[in-house]
């Protein structure tokens, strides 16, 4: 799409394991009249670089954010009501939270949050050095030395071994793991790991399984706008092809083919996509 721009950086090997992207987006023009920002496997942070975004749970008002932070969650938020146009976007994984915060992000699920409740004045100051900084490139070396000088000290884990393994396992098979294998292989029963699982993310295993299948379906569009809704259910183990729809429904609010026509373009034209810079 013409007057969009999404640039993208790999992180910091030391920030690996707390972010999964660092990314900048800028319009020429008028920014979309609304957004949705899908549920995925990661927090949400984005730092404005011009007029506070606004971001709302479906039928609610929006909040003003200069820098956002959105916890897990399992139905898209609106993006919208505001004229910003540009900022830098982080996306942090669970182990990220308890790094950046402090907190389970299971504390920051269906939230969002401004950054200078956790940080305080240093949430202000990077948001200005952003603003300030004459480049992609620039900003997001400002980033990565706010969050290297934050987490100079390895932070402590203080998730149970149960948990983390069974948060991994739900990654790595792309939820395609049922929670009562995943509570054999722990050693618990369903309702004491479905229990402890949400209190650390916000969001039961299976809730969790859905959106980390929802989330593939949302990557193969990406890359495929024009591939088969059908073909792509079966490769990712809905039903049919309206399962998929049902969930896209549920948890998008809209269905495949309503998202790609209003929105794909938009958040990520091939075109757009750069090198930083």
């Amino acid at each position: 799409m013409a007057g969009f721009t999404h640039v993208h950086r790999a992180v910091h090997p030391a920030l690996r394991p707390f972010v999964g992207d660092l990314s900048g987006y800028a319009y020429d023009g008028e920014p979309p009249a609304l957004h949705r920002g899908l549920p995925s496997q990661y927090l949400t942070l984005v730092i404005t670089m011009d007029e506070p975004i606004g971001i709302a749970w479906p039928g609610e008002s929006p909040g003003k954010y200069d820098a956002g932070v959105g916890g897990l969650h399992s139905r898209a938020v609106h993006v919208g009501g505001s004229p910003s146009r540009s900022g830098v976007q982080l996306a942090l994984t669970p182990a990220g939270s308890r790094a950046l915060f402090g907190l389970p992000p299971g504390e920051l699920a269906w939230q969002v949050v401004e950054l200078d409740e956790f940080l305080g004045p240093s949430a202000h100051r990077l948001v200005e050095q952003l603003r300030e900084a004459p480049s992609w490139e620039s900003r997001f070396d400002q980033v990565e030395r706010a969050l290297l000088r934050r987490w100079a000290a390895p932070p402590a884990n203080g998730v149970r071994a149960e948990v983390d393994w069974a948060w991994r396992r739900l990654r790595e098979t792309r939820g395609a793991v049922a929670v009562q294998e995943l509570a054999a292989e722990v050693g618990w029963s369903r309702r004491h790991l479905t229990d402890r699982f949400t209190t650390e993310f916000g969001l039961a295993p299976k809730v969790a399984a859905r959106v980390l299948r929802f989330e593939q379906a949302v990557a193969r569009l990406r890359r495929r706008p024009g591939l088969r809704l059908a073909d792509l259910a079966a490769e990712l183990g809905y039903a049919d092809q309206a399962h998929l729809t049902r969930e896209w429904q549920a948890i998008a609010g809209c269905s495949p083919r309503q998202w790609i026509a209003e929105e794909l373009p938009n958040v990520q034209d091939p075109d757009s996509l750069v090198a930083a810079q």
